[in-house]
């Protein structure tokens, strides 16, 4: 369907001219108006932003680098993967980019392995992307990879880094200490945990924090069990710690993966919180609604890629500046899965 002001009849895309036909004003300022040319005015801009809606307007990508030497597109290097966490943070970096007038190229990996993200950052590198976010948890680096980096902005946010990338993060160590607290706090005498993929960085932060919080308590630490994020590994550990009599709080290294340890739990009897309190990680959408609600430290995910983008650009602005990582507080949303351990008041540990 045309939209409002089509040049008729889907004959062809409406063009530059169109936009300044409808906008009262001149190519040239159209041009200077989407490259973002600190010389327009913005009730001007205003007027060529509202053009561009009302027609449809496509720019040509490859006629604004010829004009511009600029490819207003940035990069994004993520995991192929189905969980909530990596589709929520690509569409705050595709939100927030648009805002700013880029485009986003993303270029998946199927892998963690070095070669695959090197691979990843040369596609986005050879499309002239001006900077890269870097949203896949690296734990090792490359050569290469520093290579790249170093050559065009790159911002991280899954506390991964190299040289030359700047690092958003959510403190995933204290984050962990949180969840574990919070449980001791509910008087039970230690805390199990289901971890996801040992190669994952983000896994390995959340067992160091469950694991600091309870020696720092003196409470014993059980061996921790692992997962790979999905539910159905969730499920595999929760029938295993349901059959542990001793067992009355776990705390799970993902919201998806607490999913499938409650429907354990609940098969075989096991009723959570009033016998097993089950903390999450992530506060995805649907841990307010699963039953009982779970108990979960949120991660804000959009406004995580947003913020890489903002950071992003601010590199691209201001070349050479020094990268200096920065921290996201993590926030525990207390709800229906955790209680007082069987038989006791909660206390302060």
């Amino acid at each position: 369907m045309a939209k409002s002001g089509d040049t008729g009849g889907g004959a062809r895309p409406p063009g530059m001219l169109d936009v300044a036909r409808v906008a009262g004003v001149s190519a040239q300022t159209v041009s200077r108006a989407l490259a973002g040319h600190p010389n327009v005015q913005e009730k001007t801009r205003a007027k060529v932003l509202a053009a561009v809606d009302q027609l449809g307007y496509r720019r040509n990508n490859a006629a604004r680098m010829l004009s511009s030497g600029r490819s207003r597109t940035i990069g994004v290097v993520t995991l192929r993967t189905s969980f909530y966490s990596r589709a929520a943070v690509t569409s705050g970096i595709e939100k927030a980019a648009h805002e700013a007038g880029y485009a986003v190229s993303a270029a998946t990996t199927a892998s963690l392995d070095t070669s695959a993200i090197e691979n990843a950052l040369s596609r986005l590198a050879d499309q002239g992307v001006e900077g890269i976010i870097l949203s896949v948890p690296l734990i090792h680096t490359s050569s290469r990879i520093e290579q790249l980096t170093r050559s065009t902005p790159t911002v991280t946010i899954d506390g991964s880094r190299t040289d030359a990338t700047e690092v958003l993060a959510i403190d995933q160590v204290q984050a962990a200490r949180i969840a574990t607290r919070h449980l001791l706090d509910l008087g039970h005498d230690t805390v199990w945990h289901i971890a996801g993929p040992a190669e994952w960085l983000e896994s390995a932060h959340r067992r160091e924090g469950w694991r600091s919080a309870l020696e720092g308590a003196g409470r014993a630490v059980p061996p921790p069990l692992e997962g790979d994020w999905s539910p159905a590994s969730g499920y595999r550990n929760g029938l295993v710690l349901a059959r542990i009599p001793d067992v009355t709080a776990i705390f799970v290294a993902s919201d998806e993966m607490a999913f499938g340890v409650i429907r354990a739990l609940h098969e075989v009897g096991r009723r959570v919180p009033d016998e097993i309190s089950v903390v999450g990680f992530d506060d995805i959408e649907l841990a307010e609604y699963c039953s009982p609600s779970l108990t979960t430290i949120a991660q804000p995910f959009q406004h995580m890629g947003a913020l890489a983008v903002t950071h992003l650009l601010r590199q691209i602005d201001a070349p050479g500046a020094v990268p200096e990582p920065r921290s996201v507080e993590p926030r525990l949303v207390v709800r229906s899965s955790t209680a007082a351990a069987p038989g006791r008041l909660s206390w302060d540990s």
